[in-house]
Formats: structure tokens, C-alpha cells, sequence
């Protein structure tokens, strides 16, 4: 799931994108309001985690504005000022949930998978297809009876074709699921992690659609 981080604190920063991404998202971190608001309109994010100081305004200015733009994006406020009135501001200003800092960096994975578990409208926090049963807070499954253990970029991959059975997905889309625009592409990625999804699913599990992309195939359950 691609995150966009919105915080100007160095450290907090960067391990944000370290931690988050070992708990299976794709974060992505920027420090000012403008970079926000140009990441927002280049970027198909799934999710915000947003920082209320900032150096060039304030994050609440920033979500009400992407309200204003009718923009149902999950957003997720991280403050070091946690009063009633500021998670009220919050809030009202639009946030799905609200965290107030320090915090534990594993009650922020959780509450993000919760406020995007809503906005897929999912009531429960595992993900089924044709048999195939995913848990995104340990990032494993189950298929029948057989335990299934992935890596991160390969459950990265599963998890978005998943989202949109009988969807072809583009080796740019699944790209865009495991890389930011800060980072290297390696050419061979996305065909080297479905191998060995086909390896753990089956062979038929992933069609590949030549000439076009991947999607999930039917009826093999």
C-alpha cells in the first residue's frame, strides 16, 4: 500500500519510511506542504500519515484543502500537541484517526490498516480470493490447508492483484506498488517475484496477459 508521510523531523522521518515499510507498505516521505501538495497531485497514493507543524504551514490547512477537492484519501495526523481541542481540529478538519507522538511504531501500522481496511469497506482485517486467505499485519497466508510465508515485495505484488480480481495490472502498475518515485527500478522485479509466487500458489495461480500485464486467474481453487 503506497504511503505518503508528510513530517519535517529528519530522524522521524526516515524512520518512519525504514519502519513502515518493513511492516509491508510503501511509504514515501516528503517535509513541506509544498511537497505534499505536488506528491499528491503526481503520486497514486492510498493513504497519508501527516505532521501538523510543518516549516512552510500547517498540516490541518493541508488536509482541508484536500477535502475541499472532495480527495477520500485515508489520512492518519501525527502531532506532538495531542490536547482534546488539537484531535478535535484534527478530526473535524477531516483525519480518519489521530496519533498523538512518541508513539509505538506498530499501534501506527495497525491503525493504518484500519482506517484502510474502512476505506476498501472491509469489516475484517484478512483479505480472500478463490481460496487464497491473506493477513496484511503479518504479511502471510493461507491457501487450503497450506501456510504461506512471503517476502514483502512479493506479498506487495499478491495483495494488489488481489484488491482487483480479473483486473490485468501492468508491470508499471505493480512497480508503482513497490517503488517510489525516489527509487531505483530494477528491470526484472516484477517478473522474478511472480515466478516465485507461481512457485508458492501454483503455476496457474498468476496469468500473465502478454503484452499487457498480470492478473488473477479463475476457477483454480
Amino acid at each position: 500500500m503506497r504511503l505518503l508521510i508528510v513530517e519535517d523531523d529528519p530522524l522521524l522521518r526516515d524512520g518512519l519510511v525504514v519502519g513502515l515499510r518493513l511492516a509491508g507498505f510503501s511509504p514515501e516521505a516528503v517535509e513541506t506542504c509544498a511537497d505534499a501538495t505536488a506528491a499528491l497531485r503526481d503520486g497514486k497514493f492510498e493513504g497519508m500519515v501527516l505532521d501538523l507543524m510543518l516549516p512552510d504551514g500547517s498540516g490541518l490547512d493541508l488536509l482541508a484543502s484536500l477535502r475541499r477537492l472532495g480527495s477520500p484519501l485515508p489520512v492518519l495526523v501525527l502531532t506532538a500537541n495531542d490536547g482534546t481541542d488539537q484531535k478535535v481540529a484534527g478530526l473535524d478538519a477531516g483525519a480518519d484517526d489521530y496519533l498523538g507522538k512518541p508513539f509505538d511504531l506498530s499501534e501506527l501500522s495497525a491503525r493504518l490498516r484500519a482506517i484502510l481496511r474502512r476505506a476498501e469497506g472491509r469489516a475484517t482485517p484478512l483479505i480472500g480470493w478463490n481460496g487464497l486467505v491473506l493477513d496484511p499485519a503479518r504479511m502471510d497466508g493461507r491457501l487450503g490447508d497450506r501456510a504461506l510465508r512471503f517476502s514483502r515485495h512479493e506479498f506487495t505484488i499478491l495483495r494488489a492483484l488481489i484488491e482487483r480480481p480479473g483486473t490485468i495490472l501492468s508491470k508499471s502498475d505493480l512497480e508503482e506498488r513497490l517503488y517510489g518515485w525516489q527509487e531505483d527500478v530494477e528491470s526484472n522485479t516484477v517478473e522474478v517475484h511472480v515466478h516465485k509466487l507461481r512457485n508458492k500458489l501454483g503455476a496457474g495461480f498468476i496469468e500473465t496477459v502478454r503484452g499487457v500485464g498480470y492478473r488473477l486467474a479463475e476457477g483454480i481453487a
